[in-house]
């Protein structure tokens, strides 16, 4: 196995619904202008590493974070980094959903017409496949959740191991290896500071 291997995840940056908390899986919302300047925050920390590949969700705000942050001539869309389709859920806030259903979390129910915990968690094991295929360092901007889902199988924890790990929009993660272990090397990182790398 090879342990020169690391995973840079971006979730994208703000947008409308991600600051009202807002279930967005599928509806393609761009950034505010909040979340444009901290995708262009993104740029400094990203410049010092030297990524193979990079790729990115083709949903509009994971796309812009992307070519804000200065890769947009290096980048790739692929489908298995959208987010979560939350079918009945998509547009509502958990707090509004558990008005309707107590016991709500997106962790454990049944999606009516969207995609189940495992077929997300196939998505983003295909992602992980292709980056340890190419090898080096890949650079990848998505979503919350996905992103949450891709860490707990990069770390052999079931897919609903992502509910342990928070993450805020425009926020830098690594994964990589400690020996031949693979590891959570930085996890929801500012874009700000400068020991990313350290």
């Amino acid at each position: 196995m090879s342990t020169d291997v690391q995973l840079w995840l971006v979730r994208h940056g703000e947008t409308e619904w991600s600051r009202d908390g807002r279930h967005t899986g599928r509806s393609d919302l761009p950034l505010t202008s909040r979340g444009r300047d901290q995708a262009k925050r993104l740029s400094t920390p990203l410049a010092r590493a030297d990524f193979q590949q990079v790729w990115s969700s083709p949903l509009t705000r994971a796309e812009q974070t992307a070519i804000l942050a200065g890769f947009g001539n290096r980048l790739h869309l692929d489908d298995d980094l959208c987010e979560w389709d939350y079918g009945e859920y998509e547009g509502r806030t958990t707090k509004s959903i558990r008005r309707d259903e107590p016991a709500f979390d997106i962790w454990t129910v049944a999606i009516a017409r969207g995609e189940s915990l495992q077929q997300v968690a196939a998505r983003a094991e295909r992602v992980i496949q292709r980056a340890l295929t190419a090898g080096g360092c890949s650079l990848l901007f998505a979503h919350g959740h996905l992103l949450r889902i891709l860490a707990a199988r990069w770390l052999g924890l079931a897919p609903d191991g992502g509910r342990l790990l928070s993450l805020d929009a425009a926020r830098i993660s690594i994964l990589g290896h400690e020996h031949h272990t693979r590891v959570i090397q930085v996890w929801n990182q500012a874009a700000t500071p400068d020991d990313l790398l350290s």
